[in-house]
């Protein structure tokens, strides 16, 4: 299919069930090579932000002396990410097309998390990424290949066949499910120079915290994705509905662990 510059991930609907998801992040354990860059004075863009929870721990690392700036497409969860974490010191949001992020060269670090998997042009949005960032700053981004996920033991049947779907579904989309992968090479075209690439699995095992809702994850996907991938022709409502439930009594009563794989790349702007 011919791809468009539409973010069809960012701009559909999301219900609270995944927005809970974003909701939960945190800079230290969602993206632990951007925190280990923090330090005060920075001037930080994030975006692909969504409701703002890694932004506000951007905001808090770099201090009144920084400035943390959030931007995503979704107006909806701008608005959510400005009631959430207004009163931060140096944290603001607007709503931004990832595609022509302005001001040019003004952030000595810009950082995406969890965005190019949901873009149809992920070489566009890294040149525009680079664009932000100062000569001499930094990007950071990190994403997934969701064709190496890991579950222990085999999740339900119902889920394992969802899940086949979404990815067709993103696929047919125009989206890379395997971005994470690409990193490198997408830095490298968008002129980055100096670039590394970090493992950054996302692993839940059963025993720690917050288990049972992390490793929920794909159940809050099938109830918040599957409507409307069964208007777009990739299953029924009701198959999706028991992937849903089926693939929630797994995780109480058998998950073990999930392996989310992930990679987090580091380039440098050369200076002019």
């Amino acid at each position: 299919m011919t791809k468009n510059r539409t973010d069809i991930g960012l701009k559909t609907e999301l219900d609270g069930k995944l927005k809970n998801v974003l909701n939960a992040r945190t800079l230290a354990d969602s993206f632990p090579l951007l925190a280990r860059r923090m330090k005060p004075g920075l001037r930080v863009l994030d975006v692909g932000c969504g409701t703002g929870a890694i932004t506000r721990g951007i905001a808090e690392a770099v201090g009144p002396q920084g400035i943390a700036v959030g931007v995503d497409s979704n107006a909806a969860l701008i608005a959510e990410a400005r009631a959430r974490h207004a009163g931060t010191p140096g944290l603001t949001f607007d709503v931004a097309d990832v595609y022509s992020l302005a001001p040019v060269g003004a952030f000595d670090v810009v950082a995406a998390s969890r965005l190019l998997v949901w873009l149809p042009d992920p070489a566009l949005a890294l040149a525009s990424l680079s664009g932000a960032t100062r000569p001499g700053g930094t990007l950071l981004i990190a994403d997934y290949n969701h064709d190496k996920i890991e579950w222990s033991p085999e999740p339900p049947d119902s889920m394992k066949k969802f899940y086949a779907a979404y990815l067709r579904w993103r696929s047919d989309k125009g989206l890379d499910n395997a971005v994470a992968d690409r990193l490198a090479d997408l830095m490298s075209g968008a002129g980055l120079r100096d670039i590394r690439v970090y493992a950054q699995h996302e692993e839940i095992t059963r025993g720690q915290p917050r288990f049972e809702a992390s490793a929920s994850i794909w159940a809050d996907t099938a109830a918040s994705r599957g409507a409307q991938m069964a208007r777009d022709g990739y299953g029924t409502p009701e198959a999706w509905e028991r992937a849903e439930s089926e693939y929630r009594r797994w995780v109480a009563d058998k998950a073990v662990s999930i392996k989310m794989y992930m990679l987090a790349a580091e380039g440098f702007k050369p200076d002019l």
